[in-house]
């Protein structure tokens, strides 16, 4: 079956650099001769067909019609992960998110890291996703980061780097469980003689996380508050909701009355304790956010404020979103924990300092420059790639706005073969595992692989036509 595939030049999870299959892999690779590149490729035709009956779709940003649906691309080559490497990385995730929960906790109390000019205010205060009104508070359990989703690389020398952090809304957990429930229906035989670490449990360990910030009652109602069934994510919402057994609502069926927030039923008002919201903290609350809003719910912020009711992830967490707060992360690290980062960022350039700004310009055919605030691929210059226009555009983009943008290494990811037009070939990949913060932490085993489908690009998000794979945390050492 792999004749004919030549690994890329950089780390390739299947093969080492003399094309000698990596000893970990031996066994599925095995697995794959047996089935042949035929019926792999007949499986995969028919394993899309059911991901399509099971409705696993998403919907391209500003599509406002069904038409814009699709199946998200799920390649059958499996993403192995060894015990080892994944116990590291578990631990710098869990790490990096203490650090993180507790800038947030400061920055919205005594901005001690302001103070000692670890961060710079203006840094801070210039982000979209500060939320001044926050400030003084303090959410349940002094948790503001219940449900995260980090995106991590694999350098072209096989380190495992952190991407960005996902605090919001982080999205994609769906895929991730759907591809293992296609993967053990359509490929069963590649499962035969090995351990693979579980993924189920997940449903159940989010319902507990979100139960666990209720802290005045023993018996807490939990919803999962949706913009509706236009997002691009209404699948994974509703799939999510229907996996824990809770409601699917819209600000439309919540109130805040009596210091409370209730549900409307066709029995009446119900209370509600904890809301998963799935929606931005512009659109929370009208009374606070965007008066425009339609999504959110009138007053909640203000039964928020009472701890009368628990939201996940806590508003204001945007902020340790923003591209330029990331670059800071390390420090968080070292200023809070007093330790070093188990996993460490990707070399990052800030726009706004000046001597950073002028090698950017200097070197932007070179670099991948992201404005600090967009997602999914977009607002993106990846400088091998680009045209001498656009090089030129985003250097007056960067002139005229440089807090707005950061710049890193184009950095060879990691490749793993995945189909590509019938054939197998080197496509580069993410991972972004998830993790859940009540009164305990829990990372999920492995995470979404995101793959890049397009042969030769780096760009990994669904709405760039990028797609994804099954992750296997295996048995011991490294893969």
């Amino acid at each position: 079956m792999f004749t004919d595939y030549r690994p890329s030049k950089g780390y390739d999870e299947y093969f080492s650099a003399s094309e000698e299959p990596r000893s970990a892999l031996q066994p599925l690779l095995s697995s794959l001769g047996a089935l042949g590149l035929e019926t792999l490729n007949r499986n995969h035709a028919a394993a899309g067909m059911l991901l399509k009956r099971l409705g696993a779709t998403f919907r391209l940003n500003d599509s406002g019609s069904r038409v814009g649906e699709r199946i998200l691309p799920f390649d059958p080559l499996p993403r192995l992960i060894g015990a080892d490497d994944w116990d590291r990385l578990r631990r710098g995730l869990i790490q990096r998110l203490e650090a993180i929960d507790l800038f947030l906790a400061d920055v919205y109390g005594e901005q001690l890291i302001l103070r000692d000019g670890v961060i710079p205010r203006e840094d801070l205060e210039s982000s979209q996703g500060w939320r001044p009104q926050l400030q003084g508070f303090r959410p349940p359990l002094g948790r503001w980061c219940q449900i995260s989703g980090l995106d991590l690389i694999r350098d072209g020398i096989g380190t495992w780097r952190v991407l960005e952090d996902n605090l919001r809304c982080p999205s994609g957990v769906a895929y991730f469980l759907e591809n293992r429930r296609v993967m053990k229906r359509m490929f069963p035989s590649l499962f035969a003689g090995r351990t693979v670490q579980p993924i189920d449990g997940y449903p159940s360990q989010l319902l507990q996380t979100l139960r666990d910030l209720a802290t005045w009652t023993e018996s807490p109602r939990v919803v999962l508050l949706t913009p509706g069934v236009f997002n691009s994510a209404y699948f994974e919402h509703s799939y999510l909701a229907q996996q824990m057994g809770i409601a699917l609502v819209e600000g439309r069926d919540l109130a805040c009355q009596d210091g409370r927030v209730w549900m409307r039923t066709t029995k009446g008002l119900e209370p509600v304790d904890v809301i998963y919201r799935r929606i931005d903290d512009d659109f929370l609350d009208p009374d606070v956010f965007r008066a425009d809003s339609m999504l959110g719910v009138r007053g909640l912020m203000e039964v928020y404020a009472q701890g009368r009711v628990a939201i996940a992830n806590a508003p204001g967490t945007g902020v340790a979103d923003d591209k330029l707060i990331y670059a800071y992360v390390p420090e968080m690290v070292r200023y809070y924990l007093g330790e070093e980062p188990i996993i460490e960022n990707v070399p990052t350039y800030l726009c706004a300092r000046p001597d950073d700004q002028a090698y950017v310009l200097a070197h932007l055919k070179e670099l991948v420059v992201k404005a600090v605030s967009e997602a999914g691929g977009y607002g993106m210059l990846i400088g091998p790639h680009a045209t001498e226009a656009e090089i030129l555009e985003f250097a007056e983009k960067i002139r005229a706005n440089p807090r707005n943008f950061i710049a890193q290494p184009t950095l060879e990811l990691s490749t793993v073969p995945s189909l590509s037009e019938g054939e197998l070939y080197p496509c580069h990949v993410d991972l972004r595992p998830y993790v859940l913060r009540g009164k305990e932490a829990w990372v999920t085993p492995g995470g979404l692989t995101r793959v890049a489908l397009k042969r030769g690009s780096l760009v990994v998000n669904s709405s760039q036509g990028g797609g994804c794979k099954d992750t296997w945390i295996v048995g011991e050492g490294p893969c």
